[in-house]
């Protein structure tokens, strides 16, 4: 498995992570299963949420830990907090909140509240999940202050978060905030789309990100791309999807080559972009886990790139 340094830093982890916002609906016999093939095909960094399964994804994350022959020193592990769940918006696996909470104190609450769920005594990172318009960057820089003294979090960051927001919260903190989740993958390339498009009216000219790809790079910031198998937010998967019949002409074509799935090249396509992504996985089926970390070890021709990105209907100008 391809290993990246972490934001800059010398802390080296898998350009693959395993997310596991679905392992609420899993056994715990399944659940033990998903990471030991995790970990078989060199996967060492797992990320959750506090949201995920209001909770149970991480209550089984912990039991499956202990029933499966791998052990806490196994992983770096992540989770993220500040969202309210609303369980009237949140279905079949999928998480919605009914508002954002960055309050000192439900930020702390959070922390511990995971910490006890996953049975760990410390997150390597703890990120806040979406922007809270109603953020105080002084509260959260106390927050953080706490977790780090009392030794719960060594890390910390954000997701979604555009540059400015960023930057608004940087500048109160004592710490670097090194990570920040963007959805990215072969259908969803708004950061790429609006670089290429500078001064052009076409809807790829459309910035909705305030350049985040490119102050990442910049800022040495971590992006972690999820969803990458996804279009839209959570519309559907790219993957066999006849709306996406030439993108997965393509894919299978870079596939035979290589001697992985499709899902292995979409990794090794995110990968191939030099702003150092690593890539959150989703899936909870073993199979599925080893042939997308699989595509970790492929790195594709520029040209190869491009003709994914061409594929998912994107254009030059």
């Amino acid at each position: 498995m391809k290993q990246l340094n972490l934001a800059g830093t010398n802390w080296q982890a898998s350009a693959v992570a395993l997310g596991i916002m679905r392992m609420a609906g899993l056994s715990v016999d399944d659940a033990a299963k998903a990471l030991e093939a995790a970990h078989d095909a060199g996967i060492n960094y797992i990320d959750s949420a506090d949201i995920y399964g209001d909770g149970a994804s991480e209550t089984k994350f912990k039991d499956a830990l202990a029933a499966s022959n791998l052990s806490r020193n196994d992983f770096y592990i992540q989770s993220k907090g500040g969202i309210i769940l609303d369980p009237a918006r949140s279905h079949d696996g999928l998480v919605f909140g009914k508002r954002y909470d960055f309050s000192k104190q439900h930020l702390l609450d959070a922390v511990d509240g995971i910490l006890s769920r996953m049975g760990i005594d410390y997150l390597d990172a703890f990120l806040l999940h979406r922007p809270d318009p109603l953020m105080d960057p002084a509260e959260v820089a106390d927050a953080f202050d706490t977790l780090q003294r009392e030794g719960k979090v060594r890390h910390f960051g954000v997701s979604n978060f555009n540059p400015q927001q960023y930057l608004m919260l940087q500048e109160a903190l004592d710490q670097k905030l090194m990570f920040n989740q963007l959805q990215f993958g072969p259908a969803h390339t708004g950061m790429i789309d609006a670089g290429m498009h500078v001064n052009m009216e076409d809807k790829w000219a459309v910035d909705r990100d305030g350049g985040s790809l490119e102050f990442a790079r910049r800022k040495h910031i971590q992006i972690q791309a999820w969803s990458p198998f996804q279009y839209g937010m959570f519309a559907g998967m790219i993957i066999d999807d006849p709306k996406y019949q030439k993108l997965n002409d393509e894919l299978q074509k870079l596939a035979d080559k290589y001697g992985v799935s499709k899902n292995g090249i979409v990794i090794a396509w995110i990968l191939r972009h030099p702003a150092n992504v690593q890539v959150l996985l989703g899936t909870m089926t073993p199979a599925h886990i080893a042939d997308s970390a699989a595509g970790a070890d492929v790195t594709l021709t520029k040209q190869e790139w491009y003709d994914v990105y061409f594929a998912a209907g994107n254009t030059l100008p």
